[in-house]
């Protein structure tokens, strides 16, 4: 497995505090077979003249000194979109220094902004790699169409996929509708790994979207490769499941 939206930079942002606390979770990803992280702290467009690149690589070699051979460290940024149109100039601001970039949006964005901040990325020769779609108030699956044609990869949360929330619900939407590119863990120095979202997947039948999700498609991303199409599917759902969504409706949770 390929995790590339962690914040294991200790101290740099809300993620991990210290080097202990980010080589214990390196040690489990090891444990459960991640064999590579992106480190990606935050960094809002509108702060890219100040963009700390060669303090977070000097981090990020301070770090690999302490941390366990496996997984290997490379570095990124989780970008937010927070001016209309972001020019990213310097290849240290994506992930790997390829032509993908994570990206994210404040939670109110609306529809027709995003989508145009996105192709704005495109338009730079750039993949735009949209984190966590399912948090995001517009999301359905048409608005993660809508995102898809502008030129994005829509990268889901792992462990929202196992959860019993409505923005889970929009999660597995995405997933099952074919649209997701990659899952991540946007571990903070907790307990959030891909490992049980790919063993979840596994239980529904989706072993190829697993690999896909977790192990192709990140990898592609590393070596600057095209990402891979992931099939749709369509999850097992118990009859209590089906019951409290038609009770629930279009309530928000």
């Amino acid at each position: 497995m390929i995790d590339l939206h962690t914040h294991l930079l200790p101290g740099v942002d809300d993620g991990s505090e210290s080097a202990a606390q980010s080589v214990s979770v390196l040690a489990r990803f090891a444990d459960q077979g991640v064999s590579a992280v992106c480190c990606t702290p935050h960094l809002r467009a509108s702060d890219f003249d100040a963009a700390p690149c060669e303090e977070l690589d000097e981090l990020l070699s301070d770090l690999i000194k302490v941390a366990p051979p496996s997984p290997r460290l490379v570095r990124g940024f989780e970008i937010m979109l927070d001016v209309p149109s972001a020019v990213i100039r310097d290849r240290c601001m994506t992930l790997n220094r390829t032509r993908y970039v994570l990206v994210e949006f404040q939670r109110l964005m609306s529809a027709e902004p995003s989508v145009e901040a996105l192709r704005r990325i495109t338009e730079q020769g750039l993949v735009p790699v949209l984190a966590h779609p399912e948090r995001y108030a517009v999301c359905s699956v048409p608005m993660a169409r809508a995102w898809r044609e502008a030129g994005a990869a829509l990268q889901v949360d792992a462990t929202t996929l196992l959860a019993d929330t409505r923005r889970a619900e929009r999660a597995r939407a995405i997933v099952e509708a074919g649209l997701a590119s990659i899952i991540a863990s946007d571990n903070h120095g907790d307990l959030r790994s891909v490992a049980a979202a790919t063993e979840w997947l596994e239980t529904h039948g989706a072993r190829p979207q697993a690999q896909l999700l977790a192990w192709t498609n990140p990898a592609a991303i590393l070596a600057d490769a095209p990402l891979e199409p992931v099939p749709a599917l369509r999850f097992r759902r118990s009859w209590y499941t089906a019951l409290k969504d038609f009770v629930v409706g279009g309530k928000e949770a």
